[in-house]
């Protein structure tokens, strides 16, 4: 991020600057890592407490069968709303993995 960059989210200030941060960027990676290859699978999470926990649920069930997971993009977030209040969080995610051999 450039000085003049840095300096606009700041004076955003609180919500403004969370949200501004939190657009997407293209992504970096480690030197280490330029030359891999990465296949990428896409997973739905869900939780009744956050998105949080959703995006945790699923990176969590995924490593149980798929090595080497690397990073993840949130790519949807919705949820379900009953009699005013929500119950239900749903995050679909991409998720890069390097491929062996």
């Amino acid at each position: 991020m450039t000085e003049p960059e840095r300096l606009a989210l700041v004076q955003l200030g609180g919500h403004a600057a969370a949200c501004a941060a939190a657009q997407p960027m293209e992504p970096t990676m480690p030197t280490a890592e330029k030359d891999h290859v990465y296949k990428i699978l896409e997973l739905v999470g869900s939780s009744e407490n956050s998105i949080e926990d959703a995006i945790k649920n699923a990176v969590s069930r995924a490593a149980k069968s798929v090595r080497e997971m690397k990073w993840f993009e949130v790519v949807q977030t919705r949820g379900h709303i009953d009699n005013g209040t929500v119950r239900h969080y749903q995050v679909t995610l991409r998720v890069g993995f390097t491929l062996e051999g």
